[in-house]
């Protein structure tokens, strides 16, 4: 039997003492992103996805090798433990073969077959079954019995059938062979429950697919579906495959085929093991529904993450709103707020030119750079008001953000103790600003799943949701680094390393003594102990340092290694360093490792940190797009080629922010020229492209996009 790194090395395609490392290293309690970072001698510079996916895989294999002991002590302990069981139990390669192993052995609730086997009936199914040529009539005259309650010949066959049947429904190859029988040539239908009624779920109503060729989303909304009681799925098989498995796998060759181990057969296949193996092919398939949900979500909320801030500048923050009024604003360049207020611009032509005054008294006095638009409720009305706006003030733009969980943030007790003297409303107008000064610090406050990339994400398993997401956001941020000295408790604790409480005691330490002024000053934080330094260090950034390293994602334990790297080259600290990584090439990294004493990965990583120390990854990223003026749904005509942002990237297409209040959707037929299997293949949330408008339904607000037929310049 091949080890558990073994298995892990094949399936990765790593090599095994690299997948060992890693094991060993989790084991240890090292995180994902401290191993990703600084460990990259040790797993050959595997990337953080491929290490969450051996983690995965790891958990699912040991959860598989502790079930498989417990079902063979299970089975020692009734005495029933053969080598051969053993051997097939330590064979099976996932949890459901074990649980077909394990079934003839479980204990059961009572069934039609128990009763039987209470009446004594076992031996005679057992010489029904060996199928040697005798009547079953006359080896059952035997087993009446009224005192056993066999008061017939009919009574006993019916009790043997009974235990034929569940004999067959627990044989492990039976229900294997039926499960890829399923999967391979099973049919996946569905109906309406009221065809007359109009939901939708339409596309649904009459609805046929081969299972191996359903697609994810198609499962997603037929469950929900079904849930809402519209729709009646069902999974089946043509013509009498299934039955015909079964037989073969009960009647032995033999010229005088039993008709009566037929009969149990086709009994064992429709009462008890089809109907089973129904329920466990829907399960399967929304499994694997939920699983490509989740990994959707994920690969959408990373780049949503990582959008490059727009730094540096006095923001103004527009929550729309009808009845409640467009709240607003005002941040300096570090996100603190300067300024608030409530205009009314959709009530009246002058409401609208009150709030215009109003806006531009607070431009002026806080010299107001950028306006950021939440996207909701009368964003289409602030927008028109905001480009009126700015015709005095040129130097001045605007972009529209996504305002998904401003709602959720600002009615938390986060947010509560974040600005205690503010209500909800003017709370998110502040996270709108913030959204566009520094789109992660801000959405590490917020639920993942509120922020609005993915689909179907309420109807995913909660838990493997909210731990791929909390993965993702945990990359993120230990990515790009974090100031420890501004740093919201939020965006703390998303460090590795680092948790709740030894966030809040960071805090608690620089409000009480002021900044920080070393890496090292750490140390002195309450309940922040030595492994949770060595993990969290490297991530933290110290600006306020008198050493150059502390403002760099070089770990401590590599500075002596960046200190003679520095030397090396006849340089030292304050010299311009931004041509190290080319010197570094021409030197020869591994004789320059082998001086400096540090893995070749290491080096070239300490490097390229010292030509761009504090560096933010998400700057070399495509800025976003800044507005001066508005487009209408009704100002597009089939032919415009527009530039727009990717919102969400989906199974069937992907959603592009192109100016007006509605996203249009590039269906994914029209995003490339060759066949895709997912759109994420060629695009991502935050990535700039250009459009062709196809069509658009101003009633029903629809847009539909093209990107693969903008003509080229």
């Amino acid at each position: 039997m091949p080890t558990i790194a073994e298995l892990l090395s094949q399936e990765l395609g790593q090599k095994l003492e690299y997948v060992q490392n890693v094991i060993d290293l989790m084991d240890e309690g090292n995180t994902i992103p401290f191993i990703a970072r600084y460990r990259k001698e040790m797993h050959g510079t595997m990337d953080d996805t491929t290490l969450r996916n051996l983690e995965t895989r790891l958990n699912y294999l040991r959860n598989l090798q502790t079930r498989r002991e417990e079902v063979k002590n299970s089975i020692e302990n009734q005495g029933k433990l053969t080598e051969e069981l053993s051997a097939a139990i330590d064979a099976a390669a996932t949890l459901a073969e074990v649980e077909d192993l394990y079934r003839p052995y479980k204990q059961k609730r009572r069934t039609r077959a128990s009763i039987a086997r209470e009446k004594g009936l076992e031996p005679l199914a057992a010489a029904i079954f060996a199928q040697d040529g005798q009547d079953p009539a006359i080896l059952a005259q035997d087993y009446v019995n009224p005192e056993k309650g066999v008061e017939t010949v009919e009574d006993a066959l019916q009790g043997a059938s009974d235990i034929i049947a569940e004999d067959l429904s627990d044989d492990a190859d039976i229900r294997k062979g039926l499960r890829e029988l399923m999967n391979r040539r099973g049919v996946f239908t569905c109906k309406a429950e009221n065809p007359e009624n109009d939901s939708v779920y339409r596309l649904y109503y009459d609805f046929s697919q081969p299972i191996s060729r359903i697609l994810d989303h198609q499962i997603l909304a037929i469950n929900r579906g079904e849930k809402e009681g519209i729709l009646k799925p069902n999974v089946t098989l043509p013509g009498n495959e299934g039955s015909a498995l079964v037989c073969r796998a009960a009647l032995k060759p033999t010229l005088n085929v039993s008709a009566f181990v037929r009969a149990a057969a086709e009994d064992a296949f429709d009462r008890l093991i089809f109907p089973s193996i129904q329920r466990e092919v829907r399960s399967d398939l929304s499994d694997r529904a939920y699983g490509g949900a989740i990994s959707n979500f994920a690969l959408n909320l990373k780049p949503l993450l990582m959008q490059p801030p727009v730094k540096g500048f006095v923001t103004m923050g527009l929550d729309p709103g009808y009845k409640n009024g467009c709240k607003v604003a005002v941040v300096d360049a570090t996100g603190k707020v300067l300024d608030t207020a409530v205009v009314y611009p959709t009530f009246s032509q002058r409401k609208k030119e009150e709030a215009i005054a109003t806006l531009s008294v607070l431009m002026k006095k806080h010299i107001v750079r950028h306006i950021a638009i939440g996207n909701g409720t009368a964003s289409r009305e602030t927008e028109a008001m905001t480009v009126e706006l700015l015709r005095n003030f040129p130097a001045a733009s605007y972009a529209i953000v996504s305002e998904a969980g401003a709602s959720v943030y600002s009615a938390s007790p986060l947010a509560a103790e974040e600005f205690p003297e503010y209500d909800v409303n003017l709370r998110s107008a502040v996270s709108i600003a913030r959204r566009l000064q520094d789109p992660l610090a801000e959405l590490v406050k917020i639920d993942p799943k509120a922020i609005g990339v993915g689909q179907y994400q309420h109807d995913c398993p909660q838990k493997e949701l909210d731990s791929a997401l909390g993965a993702v956001v945990e990359d993120c941020v230990n990515a790009v680094g974090v100031d420890v000295n501004t740093a919201s408790r939020s965006l703390l604790q998303q460090v590795s390393g680092l948790n709740a409480t030894t966030a809040k005691n960071i805090v608690a330490y620089r409000e009480e003594n002021g900044a920080f002024t070393s890496r090292s000053q750490l140390k002195k934080v309450p309940k922040l102990g030595p492994k949770a330094f060595q993990q969290c260090a490297g991530f933290l950034r110290v600006p306020e340092s008198k050493e150059l390293l502390d403002n760099t994602g070089i770990h401590p334990e590599s500075y002596d290694a960046a200190k003679a790297l520095i030397a090396l080259f006849g340089l030292k600290k304050g010299d311009d360093l931004k041509d190290l990584p080319a010197k570094l090439a021409e030197y020869g990294t591994s004789r320059a490792a082998a001086e400096c004493a540090v893995g070749e990965p290491t080096l070239i990583d300490i490097a390229k940190e010292l030509a761009k120390p504090g560096r933010d990854p998400r700057d070399e990223l495509p800025a976003p797009i800044l507005r001066k003026d508005v487009l209408e749904m009704k100002d597009l005509k089939p032919g415009m080629v527009l530039t727009g942002t990717v919102r969400n990237v989906i199974d069937f297409g992907v959603f592009v922010d192109i100016g007006v209040h509605q996203d249009g959707l590039v269906h994914i037929s029209q995003v490339t020229n060759r066949r895709l299997k997912h759109p994420s293949e060629a695009v991502k949330v935050g990535d700039i492209v250009k459009v062709m408008v196809l069509e658009v339904d101003e009633g029903r607000h629809r847009i539909s996009l093209s990107m693969k037929q903008v003509p080229k310049e």
